[in-house]
């Protein structure tokens, strides 16, 4: 269910030679009682906010919302940063019941719309034998639900392993660890909503597109996977812009609205103190994305170190 709910699946650059050459500074991020290393170039997930007016500096974190279990390796800087936050900042409030309660009524279509009203009876013949076959699953359980959500059915298959955990609920382990709190940016029917932006035949035909070119699906979620892990944030942008991946016709529903609104809400919880903000890496990148548009704010947004 967590990997339906975490569907919505991803700067400046530090120039630290020269601050070193005209001011011999150390090129270290202020942490409040402690220092974080900054990052020599723009490869990082990890990156601090500070300025315009915080006391306390704030934690961006790129996440992937599925990885599998043993290549999750937290840097000892996130481990500090979340440490020093007062509150986690997810998608979605992870520890709230409420929505995972609410989850299966916002995920089914509206108007009574089933699957099969979708697609052709060839289609969907297709569709159902997929699932069957690869998936070991029958189409049948899954007749209400947007085909949107439907798509992340399919990523376990595109991946190496067979036990696969998201980034979100391991930085929400880590923050329990610390007795921080939970908090989410948006709710089940926000996200729900923007599937419900999208016709459902536009989403019918994206599933059908993946599951007849499976094998071009799994290599681009293996290219943004490689690149997520090398941390190459400029790498993740170009597969986003690609037209293969989908996405770019549906930006502004699936990310540049929603940053806009996460930006005018993190202008007012950064003024309580230090949160760490954990989304989706595809979040942090582009014109849109979280890192120039708190930029445009006038915040200062540097990478940090995020390997040991």
């Amino acid at each position: 269910m967590l990997s339906l709910i975490l569907l919505i699946i991803f700067y400046m650059k530090l120039i630290c030679w020269i601050s070193l050459f005209f001011s011999s500074c150390f090129c270290y991020a202020q942490t409040g009682d402690g220092y974080l290393k900054t990052n020599a170039d723009d490869n990082t997930l990890l990156w601090e906010i500070s300025g315009n007016g915080l006391t306390k500096p704030g934690y961006l974190f790129g996440t992937f919302h599925m990885l599998c279990s043993d290549e999750i390796q937290f840097s000892t800087s996130l481990k500090k940063a979340i440490a020093k936050s007062r509150e986690v900042y997810l998608e979605l409030d992870l520890d709230d019941p409420a929505v995972f309660a609410g989850a299966v009524m916002m995920i089914s279509m509206k108007g009574g719309k089933k699957l099969k009203d979708l697609y052709s009876p060839e289609a969907y013949q297709r569709i159902s034998a997929y699932f069957k076959d690869s998936l070991k699953t029958a189409l049948a359980l899954y007749q209400n639900m947007k085909p949107g959500f439907l798509t992340a059915l399919l990523y376990p298959k595109m991946m190496t392993c067979s036990s696969a955990i998201s980034v979100d609920e391991a930085i929400m382990n880590l923050a329990h660890e610390n007795n921080i709190g939970i908090s989410g940016f948006e709710t089940m029917a926000m996200q729900a909503a923007v599937f419900d932006s999208i016709p459902y035949e536009k989403q019918a035909e994206e599933l059908l597109k993946a599951i007849d070119s499976i094998g071009n699906s799994v290599i681009q979620f293996r290219l943004m996977l490689q690149a997520y892990k090398d941390q190459q944030l400029h790498d993740i942008e170009k597969i986003i812009n690609d037209p293969v991946f989908g996405v770019e016709e549906d930006r502004d529903l699936l990310l540049d609205k929603r940053n806009k609104r996460w930006v005018e809400q993190l202008k007012e919880i950064m003024k309580k103190g230090t949160v760490f903000i954990a989304v989706g890496a595809g979040h942090l990148v582009g014109k849109n994305g979280l890192i120039e548009l708190l930029r445009a704010e006038g915040y200062t947004v540097r990478g940090l170190e995020n390997r040991d």
